[in-house]
């Protein structure tokens, strides 16, 4: 019997027209040779251009399902993406003392591609004071750093979020200006700059192949700088690929 592939549990949202969320994360960790493990924290109205409506799981109905997982398969590492509400953000964070020392993957999604904000402030400071804390490494944008920190400089935001008690941030530059992307990792050993070249388009769930790369990577037992590395590699090239299918955002090719 050949080794199995290291688990990945994801709890994130159903995106229907399949370009981001749970699709994203399966896509994604099946390109890396893992397994998803996956548990839908909110269903959405979407299209390629923007959400429109999220309606989020009752926790208790959640928390059943992602137990279920949890006492079957050996899960390396979790991934969390869209939460919908603050009552699953609390779930999640119960899920996670339960799961015990595994990678933790944090993508706090605060609006959509289009605009469409995604999270209340109920929801944003559940996040901070309960979710944030407990990461191996989150993966905002810059509004989202702005936003989760209270700051507006990268390196004020990261170090505030370090604060809270996460171990890295990788803060993703594709909302600055210039003819790179400008990707910066901040951890114990202070910060690693990756410049990407800037790609012409917009494509939609990039952040969620981006965490659920490197979610993949520290399945596998990869060291961060290398899982991040990895998982940047991967997602630029699926941008890169990307197609258009809808009338909004291009869809990657993972």
């Amino acid at each position: 019997m050949s080794p199995h592939p290291p688990v990945v549990l994801c709890l994130s949202g159903h995106d229907p027209t399949g370009g981001a969320g749970l699709q994203a994360d399966i896509e994604t960790l099946r390109a890396l040779g893992c397994h998803p493990a996956t548990v839908v924290t909110a269903l959405t109205a979407q299209d390629t251009r923007d959400v429109r409506a999220v309606y989020p799981q009752a926790p208790d109905l959640f928390l059943s399902q992602a137990r279920l997982v949890l006492a079957d398969l050996p899960v390396a590492a979790i991934k969390i993406g869209l939460l919908g509400s603050a009552g699953i953000a609390l779930a999640v964070v119960k899920l996670i003392g339960e799961a015990g020392p595994v990678p933790v993957v944090l993508d706090p999604i605060l609006a959509a591609g289009g605009g469409h904000a995604l999270a209340s402030e109920q929801l944003l400071e559940a996040m901070i004071s309960r979710l944030i804390p407990l990461a191996t490494v989150i993966t905002p944008n810059t509004p989202e750093a702005c936003r989760l920190s209270g700051q507006q400089e990268p390196a004020a935001c990261a170090a505030r979020l370090l604060a809270l008690g996460c171990q890295n941030v990788l803060l993703t530059g594709t909302h600055e200006e210039g003819t790179d992307v400008v990707n910066r990792w901040y951890g114990s050993d202070g910060v690693v700059e990756s410049r990407w070249p800037r790609l012409p388009g917009t494509y939609h769930g990039s952040g969620c192949t981006l965490a659920s790369a490197v979610a993949g990577g520290l399945a596998w037992g990869r060291h961060m700088a290398d899982a991040l590395d990895e998982a940047q590699r991967l997602t630029w090239e699926a941008l890169r690929d990307a197609y258009a299918l809808g009338r909004g955002q291009w869809l990657p090719r993972r």
